[in-house]
This record gives structure tokens, sequence and C-alpha cells, in this order.
């Protein structure tokens, strides 16, 4: 047996609802999850990062103190992995840490996310690597998405053409074609527009299981006027955010005297259309679609994707014995290892570079 070789992964992503964090050894082909910890936000935090989405007034300074902030519960949400495993901060080879995407611009040349590397590697003790990104857009690509690499090395089939969907606050999907090539791109809104509607009018962070999306009935203008979108008609490589998908954005088709409930429905229905119209335009053939993510946990949505896919069987990515809440989690953390391994960890064909690079920065601790 080859001897340890032990990650931590951490990811706060566009739903802004908290970390997924999480421990694994990556000494062999597939990762082995030893540990695994959530640490939610609380609403100040929640409401801080939002109004970083938006130009405001000394929000550089904002962006720093809370990108602090963001490091210190990175580091408050390992020590539980620790405690789990039974090991220490010297034997963990790097954390991987994503950090919170507060803009991402790759149109002009950045994608910025927060969380202060520095400082989590001074608070651990760990290395750290962060800033996936980056290195990415300096070679033409979108920076994003950056999993697919990772679905490539775990979740692909010899035989079977699969494709891997993440619906986290925006849906991303994976395609796994036998003896073709991966690609992959961001879809379209996930979960952010039904957990932002759902807490303006339900005063809930989510709609649990998708039941109050059950109780309401599509409006077929209203869903018409989102999927004309301009973003679903773009060809792949592209990739996606709060930056275009957001309140404001849903505000302007024309919200006014429709029942909540219905606009749920038709929120819902609006994620679960761009991802069939994702897979059907761009990955034909594919005959299982493997959920993952917070939206994997939504019973509605997933019904909707199974009525709308019927010659695809749908399930999520815990059926391949892979937990997908913490999958994006795991990712990172292989991300990490492929940086300090020094080997390339993004796909051009599904970010648009020019070549492949060695992602991330690196916060050595020893």
């Amino acid at each position: 047996m080859p001897q340890p070789e032990l990650y931590i992964g951490l990811m706060s992503g566009t739903s802004l609802d908290g970390i997924d964090a999480v421990l694994v050894d990556l000494s062999q082909s597939k990762p082995l999850q030893l540990a695994k910890h959530y640490q939610p936000f609380d609403d100040t935090l929640k409401n801080s990062l939002l109004a970083l989405h938006l130009p405001s007034q000394n929000e550089l300074h904002l962006a720093q103190v809370i990108g602090n902030q963001l490091a210190r519960m990175y580091a408050a949400a390992i020590a539980p992995l620790l405690v789990q495993a039974k090991t220490s901060n010297k034997e963990i080879k790097a954390v991987g840490c994503h950090g919170q995407t507060i803009r991402h611009r790759p149109d002009q040349g950045y994608s910025l996310q927060i969380g202060n590397a520095a400082l989590l590697a001074e608070l651990t003790g760990i290395t750290v690597v962060s800033d996936f990104r980056s290195r990415d857009i300096a070679a033409g690509g979108q920076g994003a998405p950056l999993v697919p690499a990772f679905h490539d090395h775990v979740l692909r089939d010899p035989n079977i053409h699969r494709v891997i969907v993440n619906i986290g606050g925006i849906s991303n999907l994976t395609n796994l074609p036998p003896r073709d090539y991966t690609s992959g791109f961001d879809c379209g809104p996930g979960n952010l527009l039904m957990d932002a509607w759902c807490m303006q009018h339900m005063g809930k962070p989510y709609d649990d299981n998708g039941t109050w999306a059950a109780s309401g009935k599509v409006l077929p203008a209203l869903l018409e006027q989102m999927l004309a979108e301009p973003y679903f008609a773009l060809p792949p490589p592209k990739s996606s955010g709060r930056d275009r998908f957001n309140m404001a954005w849903l505000q302007n088709k024309s919200i006014g005297n429709e029942r909540a409930e219905d606009v749920q429905t038709t929120l819902l229905e609006l994620t679960c259309r761009s991802i069939t119209l994702a897979i059907q335009n761009h990955c034909h053939g594919a005959t299982e679609i493997y959920l993952c993510g917070g939206g994997a946990r939504n019973q509605t949505l997933l019904n909707r994707l199974t009525a709308l896919l019927p010659d695809c069987e749908v399930k999520t990515t815990n059926s391949l014995g892979v937990d997908g809440h913490y999958l994006e989690a795991t990712a990172f953390a292989w991300l990490a290892q492929q940086t300090l391994h020094g080997k390339p960890a993004n796909l051009p064909q599904v970010t648009g570079a020019k070549h492949p690079c060695i992602l991330g920065a690196v916060y050595r601790n020893r």
C-alpha cells in the first residue's frame, strides 16, 4: 500500500450558504474521504458577501476585512477534520482553498476570490494552495469550470457516456463520452435565484426538497423571457455567476402580480430547462446523468430533470459511491495535489485556455 497523501479541500460557492470541508487521502487513483465538516455562514456574513458583488463605498477595504474573516472561518472548519481523522496538521500536505468568488469577469481578464490564503496558512500551519482560476484566465481561458478535470479523473467510465451535473448556485456540467475528450461549461443558474426568491418571500435560505416549488405552477411567459437570456445560446467555453444571474436580472423580467410560489416553480423550471438544453445540445448520446451539489438533494428538481430527460438515467453521484455534497471540495483537494506535483489541472477544451496550465498560488509552511 502506498503511503497516505493527505489533503484538505475547502469550498464556499455561489450559493453563499457556508463552507464544505473535506479531508481526503489522495495516494491512490480514487480519493478516500477520511473526514468531512460543514460550517454555515450566518446572515450577516452572507449579506456582506452579497453586497461585495456590487460596487459600493470603501469596497476594497471591506473585501480585505471580510477576506480575513473568511480565512478564520476556513481555519475553524479545518479543526474538526483533524479531530475526526485523528491526525495533525503536520500530516497534511496542503489545503486546496477555492475562496469566495465576489466577481467573475473573464471577459475583463480576471476572477476574484477572497479568503486571505496567507492568513489561512499562518493560522493552520498547513501549506495552502489558492487562486486556482487566474492562471487559466491569463492563458485566455474562462478560469471555470475547473472541476471537469477532476470528474474526468474519478467518474469517467470506459464504456458508458456519462454527464456529471453540479448544481450549486450556478449549475455546470461535465461531459464524459467514452473514447472521446472531456468537455464542460456553466449551464446557467442553479440554486441561487430559487434561494434568493425563497428568502425574500418565505424567510428561509432555501426551498427544502423543492416543496414550495412543487406547490405552484410554471408561468410560461416568465419562463420564455428568462430562457431568452443570450447566455444560454452562447457556445462553450463559457462560465457565469452572480455577475449575470441575480435578483436584479430576475426583477427585470416583469415580476409583478404573480403568485410567489408560481415564480418559484418557474425558477426551478428554468434551472431544469437550462440543464436539459445544455445536455441535449452538447452531450449527444449521453445515457447516464449524475447530479451533485446542493441541488441534488432537491427531490422536486431531480424529478423534473428525470421527466425532461426520458432517454437518460438520472441519479446522484452518491449512487456511484461518491458523496455529491462534498465532491467539489474534494476536487479542490485534488487540484492542490496537482499544483504541488507540478501537473497541469485545467482542461483547455473546457475553459478555452490556449494550453494546459499548472494552477494555483502556493503559500508554503514547509
